[in-house]
This record gives structure tokens, sequence and C-alpha cells, in this order.
């Protein structure tokens, strides 16, 4: 009796035959499917032109000032800054706080401003970033 010998070699037709089989599906159900759309909001020109920002100062050494309609505070405490920046939303709910942190100063520093005027109800707490001019 002679005696069978195994095969070193791998069959690929059947794999060939189920990615054909896969592009041709793909290819007739991608035209059918439908894409998503983002509703934007838009912005039209507003009646009242906003109000100036309240720009809060953080510097290296963790000291703090306040600029407000132009006019920059010397260093104060985060309580005093906190007092003053509630008078301001006192008088306009809706104006801008921005706060403008230096760049070697730790990210923890900055989360904790934006988290004790959210805790405040700030409503409009952001970053400001100045541009590179590249």
């Amino acid at each position: 009796m002679r005696e069978r010998r195994l095969k070193n070699e791998i069959n690929v037709v059947p794999y060939i035959d189920v990615m054909l089989v896969l592009l041709v599906i793909f290819m007739v159900t991608a035209p059918m499917m439908t894409t998503a759309s983002i509703d934007v909001p838009s912005a039209a020109k507003t009646k009242q032109a906003p109000a100036e920002a309240i720009y809060l100062n953080i510097d290296e050494d963790k000291s703090i000032s306040l600029t407000v309609a132009g006019k920059t505070s010397g260093k104060m405490s985060e309580t005093s800054a906190f007092d003053q920046i509630a008078d301001a939303m006192a008088k306009n709910a809706e104006q801008p706080v921005l706060i403008a942190a230096n760049k070697n100063l730790k990210y923890e520093v900055v989360v904790h401003m934006m988290d004790t005027l959210r805790k405040q109800n700030v409503k409009n707490v952001s970053l400001f970033v100045q541009s590179t001019g590249k």
C-alpha cells in the first residue's frame, strides 16, 4: 500500500471567494447609505453689542489680576477677584469671563478657576489664547 503525503500549502481560493462576495456587497450597499448631517446654529446680527469681557489673568506664581473694561487691577486674592466677578455678573449675567493663564502654569490651577466660576453660576467662561502669528 502506498502512503499518503501531507501537503504543506494553504488553499486560498475560498478566502478569495469570500473577499469578492464582501466586496460586491459593500459596493452595492455603499451608495444606499445616508450620510449624517449636522445642524449648526447660525448667528445673525444682534441688536445689542456683546458685553465687554472680564479677563481673569493668572501669572506663573499663581497671582491673580482682573481686567475689566480695559482697566487692569493689581494683584489680588482669589476671593476678592471672585467677588468682583460676582458683582459684574449681578449687573449683566451674560458677560463673558476669559481666563488668561501663563503657559508655564499647571493646568490644574486653570481647571480649578473654571470650576470655581461655574459654581458661582458664571454662564460664559472661556480660555483666552494668543495667536502665534504664523
